[in-house]
């Protein structure tokens, strides 16, 4: 997971830092997505790609289950590589599955580019109001069904630009999950009980490197 600044994937989507949707996912938000699908027999010794990795805070606990994790962002955070998901280039990597929390008005988008990379999988965590829209019903959900929508029963709180352990959130996650290795007919339903304080751990809010 070394950082690659060259100018061949310093790539198009050009933005200041702050700018960029960037709420770092609390660690410990990523461990229960992994437990869940773990349980589920998917994950085990795979490969991800977390693209828009931020300081790491997801893609540390992804290498905590799966065999090998990429990671990569389009600002230069200091961790991972420098490549805009989103340009329409051959991907670095063809990961068995594509995780990550993106950026919200941009959501869409990730999971379509994710759809057509990820051999098993795409897993985002997205406020749950994304899974409301026409237009995204129409042009997402009607046409790339998920595999589940796994709902948090307690608050995952994040704030913009910063890993805070003592913040607090009004705003409502969910990990949705499509597989593009099976057919999907109906989408399950999951909730995803508290487990903060079993899953989080006191390094987690330590100062990237």
């Amino acid at each position: 997971m070394s950082q690659n600044t060259s100018t061949a994937v310093m790539q198009r989507r050009r933005e200041p830092a702050d700018s960029l949707d960037y709420f770092p996912t609390p660690p410990w938000a990523t461990r229960a997505l992994c437990e869940r699908v773990v349980a589920s027999g998917l994950i085990g010794g795979l490969s991800a790609w977390e693209p828009a990795c931020g300081n790491g805070h997801m893609a540390r606990p992804l290498a905590e289950y799966f065999g090998s994790v990429t990671a990569s962002d389009v600002h230069p955070y200091g961790f991972g590589q420098v490549m805009d998901f989103l340009f329409p280039s051959p991907p670095p990597v063809e990961p068995d599955w594509i995780i990550t929390n993106p950026p919200f008005r941009l959501a869409a988008e990730f999971v379509h580019r994710g759809l057509g990379i990820a051999r098993q999988g795409v897993a985002m965590l997205v406020r749950t109001a994304f899974l409301e829209g026409v237009e995204r019903h129409a042009s997402l959900f009607s046409v790339h069904r998920p595999w589940a929508v796994m709902q948090f029963a307690e608050r995952v709180p994040m704030v913009k630009g910063r890993l805070d352990k003592s913040s607090s959130s009004a705003t409502s996650y969910c990990w949705i999950v499509w597989r593009t290795d099976v057919r999907v007919n109906d989408t399950a339903m999951f909730w995803i009980a508290p487990c903060r304080k079993r899953l989080e751990r006191d390094e987690d809010y330590q100062v990237v490197a």
